[in-house]
C-alpha cells in the first residue's frame, strides 16, 4: 500500500470512529428522542431510507476499497488538475461533518433554534456535495484498467450520493422543524398555530 493510501486510511479510521461514536453517544444519551431524529419524515418515505442506508454503506466500502487498494496514487489525474490529494479533501468533507449531524440534531431537539437548524443543513449539504464530487472524480478518473472493482466503486459512489445528496441533504431537512416553541411541532403546525394566535389577538 502506498504511503498516500495509508494516510487516507488513517483519515477513514479517525473519521469513522467519530461518526460511529457520535451516533452511539447520541442514542445512549437521548433514548427518548430516538424517533424524533427522523425529523418528521413521513412514514411512507421511511422505507426508502431503511433500504438505501445499507446500500449506501456498502457503496462506501466499495469505493473505499478501490481507492485504498486498487488505485495507483502516483497515476491519479482527475480532469488533468487534481492528484490523489483530491480524495483527502473529499473524505474529510464527508466524514467530519457527518460526525456533527447527530449532536446538532439532538441539540436542536433539546434547544430549538434557527441557527442550529442552519448548521444542520450546512453539514448535510457539505457531505452531499463532497459525495457528488467523489462520484464525478471517479468518473473522470476512468483508469485504463476499468475492471469490476472500478465499476463497483462508481456504482457505490452513485448510491452513496443518492443517500447523502438527496435523501439527507434535501428530503430530510424539508421535514425537520426549524424553530419550535414546543418539541415535535412541525413547521406547518407552527404556521397554523401562529395564524390561530393572530386571529385570537384580532378578536380581542
Amino acid at each position: 500500500m502506498h504511503s498516500d493510501q495509508i494516510a487516507l486510511g488513517i483519515i477513514n479510521v479517525a473519521g469513522g470512529i467519530l461518526v460511529i461514536g457520535s451516533y452511539v453517544h447520541g442514542i445512549r444519551t437521548h433514548p427518548e428522542n430516538r424517533d424524533q431524529a427522523w425529523g418528521g419524515v413521513p412514514e411512507r418515505l421511511r422505507p426508502l431510507y431503511t433500504a438505501c442506508m445499507p446500500l449506501a454503506a456498502a457503496g462506501y466500502f466499495a469505493f473505499s476499497y478501490f481507492i485504498l487498494f486498487r488505485l495507483d496514487p502516483g497515476g491519479v489525474r482527475i480532469a488533468d488538475t487534481f492528484g490523489f490529494d483530491f480524495f483527502y479533501a473529499v473524505y474529510v468533507l464527508i466524514l467530519f461533518p457527518s460526525a456533527l449531524w447527530m449532536p446538532l440534531t439532538f441539540a436542536t431537539l433539546d434547544r430549538p433554534s434557527r441557527t442550529r437548524w442552519w448548521a444542520i443543513r450546512a453539514t448535510l449539504t457539505i457531505v452531499g456535495l463532497a459525495s457528488l464530487a467523489l462520484l464525478v472524480g471517479l468518473l473522470l478518473l476512468g483508469p485504463e484498467d476499468s475492471g469490476y472493482a472500478y465499476w463497483l466503486a462508481v456504482a457505490g459512489a452513485a448510491v452513496f450520493s443518492v443517500q447523502t445528496a438527496m435523501l439527507d441533504a434535501v428530503v430530510w431537512p424539508r421535514y425537520f422543524p426549524t424553530v419550535l416553541p414546543e418539541r415535535n411541532q412541525h413547521p406547518q403546525t407552527l404556521s397554523s398555530s401562529a395564524r390561530s394566535a393572530d386571529q385570537d389577538e384580532t378578536r380581542r
